[in-house]
């Protein structure tokens, strides 16, 4: 059975029912966190260990760190040795950060002020990273790997501030280590969540996340050389009058979950209803995934048969005559830390592709920029 129940795959079924359909079967690959930092050395993962932050507990900062040369080079192997029916490559829509902290200069002012540096200067940080910009420019040239917006940076800026100038023992520890995203506080210390970068504590929160949308979406052009058309909020908290930024800065698709739980600030949220090719009152259109790819993942159990699971997935997508988005992050992918993990994904990679191209034929390959463009002609 999937996933050892039935009712699983009947919500499966169901996530299929509504939103835009298709007799074409288009398979489309996101994959998010590229250009963040998330564990920044093994040095780094120890002393947190060490202290008591069970770090080791959660797969992102297990296996996840900013994506080496070798990290793109070995993805770009793999896409590369299939082709769709119209001889395409698989391509994967790399949902992308544009900057991390500045680490040293948030230190040398006490925390009072954030100040942040583009991802290509915290690749000259690391030590295997020197070409990992000029490959993602070879990935857009060869539409293997092509960036779209996940945020400034994978970061809630003003919660992580208030927690470091609080004193917050976990969070300074992490911040000493450059490391923000934290699973497991010392002496179980309550950890806020500061990957949702969008996520609001009150309303005052939003101008700020204003101003982090324009200048990120800047960024994001000065690097790639495009505006960005498609954004994925980073973990999926986003209060909707931010939109209008977005369509100002040229957005035209914006991800989200079927069931959107907007941020209102003081704990309050509200439930919106979201499907593939709704439009929202700007003329912008929602994408969702509707299938998972997570082998790193610890959540699941270890013999999960995350190829045959996405199979399945991608199965009932053609049989409601939906497009297969494909969710997969990047801690899958990378083998800085742990090059083991890099490796025993990209085998399962290379076998989901071929068994999906041997048993749907047909098979079209998209970006998620390419998805939205064909929805929109509707």
């Amino acid at each position: 059975m999937y996933r050892n129940t039935w009712k699983s795959l009947l919500s499966v079924h169901a996530s299929n029912l509504s939103g835009w359909r298709t007799n074409r079967k288009i398979v489309v690959i996101e994959s998010d966190d590229w250009g963040s930092i998330r564990m920044s050395s093994l040095e780094a993962f120890n002393n947190l260990l060490k202290a008591g932050m069970r770090e080791d507990r959660n797969h992102y900062n297990t296996f996840d760190s900013l994506e080496s040369n070798k990290d793109l080079e070995c993805l770009f192997e793999t896409l590369s040795k299939f082709k769709d029916k119209n001889g395409r490559h698989p391509v994967m829509t790399g949902v992308n950060v544009v900057a991390n902290p500045n680490f040293e200069k948030i230190k040398e002012n006490g925390f009072m002020q954030y100040v942040y540096e583009p991802y290509t200067e915290t690749l000259k940080r690391y030590p295997s990273h020197d070409r990992v910009y000029a490959l993602w420019k070879e990935g857009i040239e060869r539409r293997l790997f092509v960036p779209v917006f996940h945020g400034r940076e994978h970061l809630n800026v003003q919660r992580w501030l208030r927690a470091l100038r609080s004193g917050h023992r976990s969070t300074v520890l992490a911040f000493d280590n450059c490391v923000t995203g934290i699973y497991n506080g010392i002496d179980g210390e309550k950890i806020p969540e500061f990957q949702a970068a969008f996520d609001i504590d009150t309303p005052e929160d939003l101008p700020y996340l204003n101003e982090v949308l324009i200048t990120g979406l800047d960024l994001f052009k000065e690097l790639y050389g495009y505006n960005s058309s498609y954004f994925v909020p980073t973990n999926g908290p986003f209060n909707n009058s931010l939109e209008r930024v977005l369509k100002e800065k040229g957005v035209r698709y914006i991800n989200s979950g079927k069931i959107q739980r907007e941020p209102l600030g003081n704990g309050q949220f509200r439930k919106n209803i979201r499907f593939l090719g709704k439009k929202n009152e700007l003329g912008q259109i929602y994408l969702t995934r509707n299938c998972f790819f997570e082998p790193s993942s610890m959540e699941s159990p270890a013999d999960t048969d995350w190829v045959g699971n996405c199979l399945k997935e991608i199965e009932v997508a053609f049989k409601w005559h939906k497009p297969a988005t494909i969710s997969t992050h990047r801690v899958n992918y990378v083998g800085f830390l742990h090059p083991e993990n890099r490796e025993r994904t990209l085998r399962r990679f290379e076998e989901l592709l071929r068994t999906m191209l041997k048993k749907w034929p047909d098979i079209e390959f998209m970006t998620s920029m390419e998805l939205g463009d064909l929805i929109s002609m509707k």
